[in-house]
């Protein structure tokens, strides 16, 4: 009797290890009160990276404090693309609980007012077909990641994908 469990839980525990080998790799969750909440990342209407009337302040990244009671600063953390275009928050940027902040591209402050940064920077940041989002704390650990495609992720089409609700 002992012989035949024993086999019976070998035969067990390999198709446990085949099933866990072949499982689809799942996405990494980060530990963090800060995510990435959605990205604007094809702004409306034809691209014009002119910092004069062109529309790259209509292309931002929303961040979003998802603690209950923690209030976060930005200040060090910085915001990557694929390619490792990055802003990083100069200033002190508190976002209280529940609060969000939209990281816009072309010339402004970085001002708790209106919920909105700049990048000070007129050329778009995030691809329109794909990019990667990376959400970096100032000791260099990731807060959130996200890879999007135009095709996967933007089913109405819209530029705009939510990660995080």
């Amino acid at each position: 009797m002992r012989k035949r469990s024993t086999a019976i839980a070998v035969v067990l525990a390999a198709g446990a290890l085949a099933a866990l080998t072949t499982a689809p790799a799942q996405a990494t969750e980060y530990s963090s009160a800060l995510k990435i909440k959605g990205v604007q990342y094809d702004a409306p209407g034809p691209d014009s990276n002119r910092c004069s009337g062109g529309n790259t302040a209509a292309e931002y990244v929303t961040i979003k404090n998802y603690s209950r009671t923690a209030t976060v600063n930005l200040k060090g953390y910085v915001v990557k693309d694929a390619v490792g275009n990055s802003y990083t928050f100069r200033y002190n940027h508190y976002l209280q609980p529940g609060d969000y902040v939209h990281l816009r591209g072309n010339y402004g402050t970085e001002s708790d007012a209106k919920n909105v940064a700049y990048r000070n920077n007129c050329n778009f940041i995030w691809n329109n077909d794909r990019d990667t989002i990376k959400l970096i704390k100032p000791g260099g650990a990731y807060a959130d990641t996200h890879a999007y495609t135009k095709a996967a992720n933007d089913r109405d089409g819209n530029g705009y994908i939510t990660f995080h609700g």
